[in-house]
């Protein structure tokens, strides 16, 4: 419980960009099915899951140990 406390910024960036990915996917996707990203729903939620958690690891400070 507490690993979800501590990253729950970075937890919510992974799950909002996999939902992004597959809303990519059913909505836009790729009609021949040659597209490496797109041509399944799986590829498509991973790379957004990456894609949103670098996003909102840009705006996360990082702390520093003394």
């Amino acid at each position: 419980m507490s690993f979800i406390l501590k990253h729950k910024l970075s937890l919510t960036g992974i799950a909002l960009g996999a939902l992004a990915g597959y809303l990519y996917y059913h909505f836009i996707g790729c009609a021949s099915g040659s597209c490496i990203i797109t041509s399944r729903p799986l590829n498509s939620s991973l790379y957004g899951a990456v894609v949103g958690w670098l996003l909102i690891s840009m705006f996360q400070s990082k702390k520093t140990i003394k």
